[in-house]
């Protein structure tokens, strides 16, 4: 990895700061890890993506239909999901330096410590082994310190939180993980009201928290997040060709509607030491992030294991089972999964997106966003503030804005409005001059081309927009 790949993402993470894409939440009073404001560009571009995303997975297809569930769910839900006694890791302290550790993250820096000849490990190899007696003689990765790490302790993800007036376990709660249980408990309603038959989905957009022990790399990894995830109910021995279904629908998603690389997309397969308790198979969609290639959508075969698990703990047999018309038998049905990180998925995008041109010994910052996922379509601009130029700018700005998120700005010579529109990702600017007066129309030039091929009329601009966004 080169130097500037790793610099990458400070870059970014200034440049998201610097023109409202994101920025660290309460600064005022210190920040709070890992929490992110979004911006006005970020939350147009954040809403854009989600919007294709919803667009692509719910309108494109009749028997998908959405939801969106509650935030806190009754707390038997994650006792059945499984997630009480299994979304816990086991966390690891450095007395001296007091750095924070997941013990599954030490195994190769234990095979690798030096002076230690036989790796403080179980049996297979999966994790640290506190009662190893070389164990002892690990030193801090952080630190160098030998000898300073703490036994591994039990961490549990969920944030926890209690409902009522009075803090009583009785009434604690936590904040959902995930977004699919609140999709598995209501999936008989929504086959009842929506009148769905196998094979059928149900997705929704929404919040989920996670107490991360090592947050980090900007928004890739928060302790909150939004996901959009669809379920995809199947018939039981149908789930291996709707997971290769789904999985090159996904793939396709990212590399032809949102227009990310090729080359910077892959799939990774999990292998059984990293499947999830509730997976048959399961596949990741990585992206080669700065610090390397890394998961931001999960397409998995989760089989009956869910519904099941809530039949099993609400007694609701009969209500979660799906009943065929046509063959008159009940079953549970197999459940293939896509689950997209909103906030990575823009991390993503904003990375390869960047780019810097040399122009004559001036650097140009330019993102090259797709035009349908670029916060501002078009900025209007008049060439001067004089003449009755800003008047015909602001209302070919204020038509426009009627279908699009437009930007009017005078400010400063045309160059320089043209770079922060360049920044910002801005695929097409518009300018009003003199010849505006005089026939009617205006320039277009082109954010990545940098050329200004024709001056159409006023009125044909929405129509530009339309087509140029594939609309």
């Amino acid at each position: 990895m080169t130097a500037k790949q790793k610099n990458l993402m400070d870059v970014i993470s200034a440049l998201a700061k610097r023109r409202g894409f994101v920025r660290p939440t309460s600064e005022i009073y210190g920040g709070i890890g890992s929490s992110y404001d979004y911006g006005p560009l970020g939350i147009e571009m954040k809403r854009k993506l989600a919007d294709l995303w919803w667009k692509q997975m719910v309108r494109k297809h009749e028997n998908i239909v959405g939801i969106d569930s509650a935030i806190i769910y009754n707390p038997r839900t994650w006792v059945a999901s499984g997630h009480v006694e299994g979304f816990v890791d086991p966390l690891v302290d450095c007395r001296q330096c007091k750095a924070r550790f997941k013990a599954d993250d030490l195994v190769e820096h234990a095979k690798r410590a030096k002076g230690v000849d036989d790796p403080p490990l179980t049996p297979d190899g999966s994790t640290l082994d506190p009662d190893h007696p070389s164990y002892g003689q690990l030193s801090c990765p952080t630190c160098g310190t030998r000898g300073s790490l703490t036994k591994p302790r039990s961490f549990n993800l969920m944030f926890k939180t209690h409902v009522g007036p009075v803090a009583e376990d009785a009434a604690a709660v936590y904040l959902r993980p995930e977004t699919a249980q609140g999709i598995y408990q209501d999936y008989p309603q929504v086959v009842n009201t929506s009148r769905l038959k196998l094979p059928f989905g149900i997705a929704q957009i929404g919040k989920a928290f996670r107490n991360e022990i090592t947050p980090g790399n900007f928004i890739f990894r928060t302790r909150e997040f939004e996901q959009m995830e669809m379920q995809y109910f199947i018939r039981p021995g149908e789930d291996e060709k709707w997971l290769e279904f789904w999985k090159e629908e996904r793939m396709a998603f990212w590399r032809d509607v949102v227009s990310i690389r090729e080359e910077n997309l892959r799939f990774h397969k999990h292998g059984s030491d990293e499947l999830a308790h509730y997976a048959k198979e399961a596949w990741d969609i990585e992206y080669n992030f700065p610090f390397g290639w890394a998961e931001f959508e999960g397409i998995h075969n989760r089989t009956n294991y869910d519904l099941t698990r809530h039949i099993e703990y609400s007694g609701k047999e009969k209500d979660l089972q799906y009943f065929d018309d046509q063959t008159r038998e009940r079953f549970i049905p197999y459940i293939v999964e896509t689950s997209a990180g909103l906030n990575r998925g823009l991390l993503a995008i904003l990375l390869d997106a960047y780019a810097e041109d040399d122009l004559g010994g001036e650097t140009r910052v330019v993102l090259r966003l797709d035009p349908k996922i670029a916060p501002i379509t078009a900025a209007v601009f008049p060439l001067t503030k004089k003449d009755g130029l800003p008047e015909i700018a602001r209302e070919i700005t204020e038509d426009l804005k009627r279908n699009f998120n437009v930007f009017y700005d005078e400010a400063g010579n045309i160059g320089r409005r043209y770079r922060r529109q360049d920044e910002a990702g801005t695929p097409f600017c518009f300018t009003v001059d003199y010849q505006t007066k005089e026939d009617g129309t205006v320039t277009i030039r082109d954010r990545d081309t940098l050329e200004q091929p024709d001056r159409p009329k006023i009125e044909e601009l929405p129509r530009i927009l339309f087509d140029r966004l594939s609309l």
